[in-house]
């Protein structure tokens, strides 16, 4: 049963969001487990868009005793800003801080000078005793707490915490486990090794009065598939399947159960997206950062998803390695667009604090942004000019492939066979006439990229606007761009009431590629 929450309390518990659609499962926690303190307590989540000025007023209108932020890479900037503010105002105000970005008290980030008391690790069943002694008019006895790795038995679940709101507007984050036995270095699991479990019993409750409420969309948090998600569990889905079901997992993909694979392959198309962690195919980066992966597995297991079930598959590559150079990194590009999954990520190694990554940074000479979120400036491989030009072509390729806005077009770019090649070529040259890797709208991506395949590619111009033509008529677009309208030789279609009729439930990217 949902709980309807407060909007004033002596404790408020506060983050701010990467987008509003995100919604805190940390916040949520911590007020599942206050106990006889959860009727003094409230919950404001925000999003790093808003203006720290306007968040700490939220804050202060609520009169706290207790304010506790919960900081992370991509937010602790606006949070740094708004504890400034809050203590400025009411200097009596108490902070608490936890969450990854301020765990480690020999790296910690200036926003740490603010606090009254910091928690490192589960925080659920250390927070309680914190705020109690605040309250009271008590000094914690540290100033650092360290929460230690208990049985989950012991953690209230937060899941009836989720409003209405949420349920409507928002994608609901669960996790059945937590820790990863997998130790990649560039990644914070690797310091939870112990992989602890949530009793499926206690999950299927929760998730059945989610359902109940109206919740159809889920995303688990665990770091893979295997670990927590139980065959039980993804039963519990498989019997609900309808329209606008939609489950988020990540995935080690060379680690795919059978009993998981037949599962997975009996959901609709689309109401299924696994996020599989390739990150490099280079055998000895990924070893060297502890990454012990069987990439011919991993391959064969992604091109099993793609055939015999309809999952959306979501691969991920890290640009920025230890050793890494530009010719490893498109290599294992071209090896995922060779396999045909539906969207590469290619993120940009970031500096987390406490990341056993960080041995490295002297052999490899790696140098990060001072700056939240400490992304690779350059290594002694790729140096920062090489580094850039990457850090637009993960952009573009996002705008272009990703999406699913030039899914039939895309293949156009890199016709001869030379994705990574050919893609940083149009990176180049997309950069070079617009000086942006944002707020291009898609009419002008449009004209951008037929002018490219057409010019640069050698690509007939017809070819072009046909392949451009069967994209938005795919996706029930109204307005056609310019360059299909007048090359295209292919019949223009009447437009569609709506976008995407047999899937106007997924989330927009999904529906584009199951269109």
């Amino acid at each position: 049963m949902a709980m309807k929450l407060q909007l004033t309390g002596d404790i408020v518990l506060v983050t701010a969001n990467a987008r509003f659609h995100h919604a805190s499962l940390a916040l949520r926690y911590l007020m599942a487990n206050l106990g006889d303190l959860e009727d003094r307590a409230c919950i404001l989540e925000t999003t790093i868009d808003e203006r720290p000025a306007d968040i700490a007023e939220k804050i202060l209108d609520r009169d706290p005793v207790i304010c506790a932020l919960a900081v992370y890479v991509w937010n602790v900037s606006v949070l740094t800003k708004v504890a400034r503010i809050v203590k400025a105002v009411r200097p009596g105000l108490k902070i608490v801080l936890g969450g990854p970005e301020v765990s480690f008290p020999d790296d910690s980030p200036a926003i740490t000078d603010l606090a009254d008391v910091i928690v490192s690790g589960d925080g659920e069943l250390a927070f309680p005793g914190i705020c109690a002694d605040l309250l009271a008019g008590r000094k914690p006895k540290s100033g650092i707490i360290s929460d230690s790795k208990s049985s989950l038995d012991s953690i209230a679940l937060p899941y009836r915490l989720y409003d209405e709101r949420d349920i409507a507007d928002r994608t609901i984050y669960v996790e059945t486990s937590r820790g990863c036995p997998h130790g990649c270095e560039f990644c914070l699991s690797a310091l939870d090794s112990k992989v602890r479990k949530f009793g499926e019993g206690r999950i299927i409750v929760a998730l059945d009065d989610l359902w109940k409420r109206g919740a159809r969309k889920f995303k688990f948090v665990d770091r893979s598939l295997e670990l927590g998600i139980t065959p039980g569990l993804l039963s519990f889905f498989l019997e609900r399947a309808e329209p606008g079901l939609f489950l988020h997992f990540e995935l080690n993909p060379d680690r795919l159960p059978d009993r998981m694979f037949d599962l997975v392959a009996r959901f609709p198309a689309g109401s299924i997206q696994l996020e599989a962690g390739i990150q490099t195919f280079d055998t000895t980066i990924a070893e060297r950062v502890g990454r012990r992966q069987d990439m011919e597995k991993a391959e064969s297991n992604l091109r099993r998803l793609l055939e015999k079930t309809g999952a959306h598959l979501h691969t991920d590559l890290i640009v920025g390695l230890p050793g890494q150079d530009i010719l490893s990194i498109g290599e294992s590009f071209d090896r995922l667009v060779g396999i045909g999954v539906h969207e590469i990520q290619v993120g940009i190694l970031k500096r987390l604090r406490g990341a056993l990554i960080s041995r490295h940074e002297s052999e490899w000479e790696m140098v990060y942004n001072p700056s939240p979120p400490y992304d690779i400036l350059r290594t002694n491989t790729i140096d920062y000019p090489t580094m850039q030009r990457l850090k637009r072509f993960s952009r573009y390729f996002d705008l272009v492939f990703n999406s699913g806005n030039f899914g039939s077009f895309a293949p156009l770019i890199w016709h001869d066979g030379k994705p990574f090649e050919r893609f940083m070529e149009l990176t180049d040259w997309l950069f070079d006439r617009t000086g942006r890797t944002a707020s291009i709208s898609l009419d002008n991506m449009s004209k951008l990229l037929f002018e490219f395949v057409t010019d640069k590619r050698g690509i007939g111009k017809p070819e072009a606007a046909n392949a451009m033509l069967r994209d938005f008529a795919r996706h029930g677009r109204r307005r056609f761009p310019k360059p299909v309208r007048e090359h295209a030789t292919d019949p223009i279609p009447d437009h569609r009431s709506s976008e995407g009729r047999s899937t106007g439930d997924l989330p927009p990217r999904q529906r584009r590629r199951m269109e």
